[in-house]
This record gives structure tokens, C-alpha cells and sequence, in this order.
């Protein structure tokens, strides 16, 4: 049974869209640091490292992690419209984890976006995987 598990999660998809995780991830965080480090306020910090960080991630999840071969333009703008709709409301609850961890608890930014985007990775893959570059 646990063979099977393993099976189910380790495998081709998992393992790129975790590599795509990690890279976004990096992303994400590098854009932050440097958009802090010149003295932009922290939320809109989070908001351009989100920008930046869900192009990246679009392009890497249809091409390399969901296979999504189609760049017809009406199966692209589908899928693109789909991939923001489901990271706004990842940004949405990453705001408001930001918010309510640094601002309220007085959590390190670093420690806060770095929890942040594990629950958002986790969060994107399930949106990604059901309703954005399903199988036809």
C-alpha cells in the first residue's frame, strides 16, 4: 500500500512541477529580497515577486511539468486566463499570511514568505492539476 502511495505522488509530474516549485520559489523570494533591499514596503515587494514569479511559473508548468503542448491561441489564453485566476487567489491568501504574520505577530519577513510559499506551492499544484492544464 505504501508502494502504491509513493508510486502515485513520486513521479514524473510531481517531481518537475517540485523542481518548478523550488525555482519559482527561488524566484519569488529573490525578487522580494531585492525589491526590499531597495527600499520598497513589503507588501508591494510581494506583489511585484508574484508578478514576476507566476509568468515564470506559467510558462514552466505548460511547457515542462503538465506537457501542455497546444499554443493555439485560444487553448493558451484558456489555460492563462485559468493559471492567474487560480495565483490571485494564492496571491490573496499570501498577502494575507504576510499580513497577518509580520504585521500582527511581528514574524521575520524572510521566515513569513518562505512558510507563505510552501502552502501556496502546494496550493497552486492541486489548482493546476484539476482545473488548469488538466487532461482532455
Amino acid at each position: 500500500m505504501l508502494e502504491s502511495l509513493m508510486k502515485k505522488l513520486l513521479n514524473r509530474e510531481t517531481i518537475t512541477y517540485l523542481i518548478a516549485g523550488v525555482l519559482t520559489t527561488i524566484l519569488n523570494i529573490v525578487v522580494f529580497k531585492g525589491c526590499n533591499l531597495i527600499g520598497i514596503q513589503y507588501l508591494i515587494s510581494n506583489v511585484i515577486a508574484w508578478v514576476v514569479a507566476v509568468i515564470f511559473a506559467f510558462v514552466v508548468n505548460k511547457l515542462y511539468v503538465f506537457q501542455s503542448k497546444s499554443w493555439e491561441s485560444a487553448i493558451v489564453r484558456k489555460e492563462f486566463v485559468a493559471f492567474i485566476s487560480c495565483r490571485l487567489l494564492s496571491l490573496a491568501f499570501d498577502m494575507a499570511f504576510m499580513l497577518i504574520t509580520v504585521s500582527y505577530f511581528h514574524m521575520n519577513e524572510d521566515l513569513a514568505k518562505i512558510l507563505s510559499n510552501f502552502f501556496v506551492v502546494v496550493m497552486n499544484y492541486v489548482a493546476s492539476k484539476l482545473f488548469i492544464f488538466k487532461d482532455k
